[in-house]
């Protein structure tokens, strides 16, 4: 009987034994199964990241090939008057449609900013091919021309690939409304990419500005406040590695250069460098190049000789000086009565003027908002909002608001008393006739300003515009260019050489 019980119990142990080893081989194969699972996503999850990498940099080496006709191309390049210098062997073609940034890489985001317009302007359709490549761009282009976008779309995409939240981008500007017309385009872009900008000025207080900054990833300053922040250690430029230079040819001008070459000293070495301006004198050609690598000059329209916006119908008066604000009166009738909402720009030489002329306007009955060096900021602020919004559609400016402002729909200026140079004539008019519109520039012209008569019909003859026989009189010659130091006595020779000496017997 115990050898029956004995081998039933064997047996069922043997049952056991094999159901212990049934479950832990089970157990085994579901864990191997299981492991083998995980092994097989993580080396899904591995192709796909590696596939959508080499799509990316698939992408990224496809700019290079041209997606439209060359015929196309080179029609709209000469449509445009676009030359490109230094980026021959480049082979990157322009960008002459919003469906060709995507194969840059462009932040989705920052795309959509885009769709308010049709289609790039021609200085932002040559440059971004460039500055989305990292080279660094001289941009010459006419004013109005959309090189806020040229240089802004590139620079907040910069930002937002390298995944950085310090300050990285610099834009400098010559003026302070100049630099928050910059920052008013350039905070939709921050604002879409949740990151963040500060316009840096003279004339207000610094601390909101010192806190700003503190948390901003781009920077748009004038060169004084900039400098101030940057000797008092409220500003760290030392991860800034895109810097614009906005109206460059201003910021090289002599009472900028040393504080531009401060702010230069101050960023990285190894930094993308653009600058940006509608005109580009000789003179400074050869400053700009020491401060940049090996850079494309991008150039719409015939910029190197001074031209004008030939939408622009430039009429010209020589007028006795006693006359002129006589004949300002009937030209505020005059193209007022054809329209009260056609906003009219008037520039005045100095700020005395200007308020002198503002009181007289008023007086008359006009309503004027003026826009000169006496003012406050906040009064400039106020005049140029007015202005820009239709409030008041006469605005009386010296040449503070000549350079870069985006005004809205100014349909005339007229320049009652003519600029110093030639250059400023130039960028005064320029304040209409903006992005494909046309207008009028209307300028009372004296024989105090005969030395510039020879360039003003040059510049006249060069935008198709008459040349009115009172103005020939003058004389067709040009004023030769001063030095800074000597003056007209200046003669330009070889200070290196030694004297020579000579004995007289």
């Amino acid at each position: 009987m115990s050898d029956i019980t004995e081998k039933k119990r064997k047996h069922d142990n043997d049952s056991v034994s094999k159901k212990e080893k049934k479950v832990k081989k089970d157990k085994k194969e579901k864990r191997d199964k299981k492991e083998k699972k995980e092994k097989k996503e993580k080396k899904d999850k591995k192709d796909t990241k590696e596939k959508k990498e080499k799509k990316e940099e698939s992408n990224e080496e496809s700019v290079d090939i041209i997606e439209t006709p060359i015929e196309e191309i080179n029609a709209f390049l000469k449509e445009n008057e676009i030359t490109i210098e230094n980026g021959d062997n480049l082979n990157i073609q322009p960008i002459i449609n919003f469906k060709s940034l995507s194969n840059y890489n462009i932040n989705s985001k920052i795309s959509k900013c885009l769709n308010k317009f049709d289609k790039p302007s021609p200085i932002q359709a040559s440059a971004w091919p460039y500055l989305f490549k990292g080279h660094d761009i001289i941009g010459v282009a006419e004013t109005g021309s959309g090189k806020t976008l040229g240089f802004g779309v590139p620079a907040i995409n910069h930002i937002v690939k390298s995944n950085n939240k310090k300050l990285q981008v610099l834009v400098v500007s010559p003026t302070r409304e100049l630099a928050t017309q910059i920052y008013d385009n350039l905070k939709e872009l921050t604002d879409s990419t949740s990151l963040n900008c500060v316009c840096v000025y003279g004339g207000v207080p610094k601390d909101q500005q010192r806190k700003d900054i503190a948390k901003s990833q781009c920077v748009i300053a004038t060169p004084g406040r900039l400098v101030d922040f940057i000797n008092e250690g409220s500003i760290n430029l030392n991860d800034v590695d895109y810097l614009v230079l906005d109206e460059a040819d201003r910021m090289l001008e002599k009472g900028f250069e040393e504080d531009i070459k401060l702010i230069i000293k101050s960023v990285k070495n190894e930094r993308q460098t653009l600058m940006f301006t509608a005109t580009w004198p000789k003179e400074v050609r050869e400053l700009a190049n020491g401060f940049m690598k090996n850079p494309i000059k991008v150039n719409v329209g015939n910029r190197d000789e001074l031209t004008a916006n030939k939408r622009i119908t430039q009429y010209v008066e020589v007028i006795d000086p006693y006359d002129k604000e006589k004949r300002l009166i009937q030209l505020l009738n005059q193209y007022q009565s054809k329209n009260k909402d056609d906003k009219i720009l008037i520039f005045a030489l100095y700020k005395k003027e200007a308020s002198r002329i503002e009181r007289s306007l008023k007086y008359k009955g006009f309503e004027v908002a003026a826009l000169h060096g006496d003012l406050s900021q906040i009064q400039r602020q106020q005049a140029l909002d007015s202005f820009k919004k239709g409030e008041c559609n006469l605005l009386l400016a010296t040449d503070v608001a000549a350079r870069g402002l985006d005004i809205p729909n100014v349909k005339v200026v007229i320049n009652l008393t003519f600029p110093l140079t030639i250059e400023d004539y130039v960028h005064r008019i320029g304040r209409t006739g903006r992005a494909g519109k046309t207008g009028i520039a209307h300028t009372l012209f004296t024989e105090h300003e005969k030395h510039l008569a020879g360039a003003l019909g040059n510049v006249l003859r060069g935008a198709d515009q008459e040349v009115p026989d009172e103005l020939l009189k003058f004389g067709s010659h040009t004023k030769k260019k001063e030095h800074g130091a000597y003056g007209a006595f200046f003669k330009n020779v070889d200070m290196s050489k030694k004297a020579k000496k000579i004995t007289f017997d």
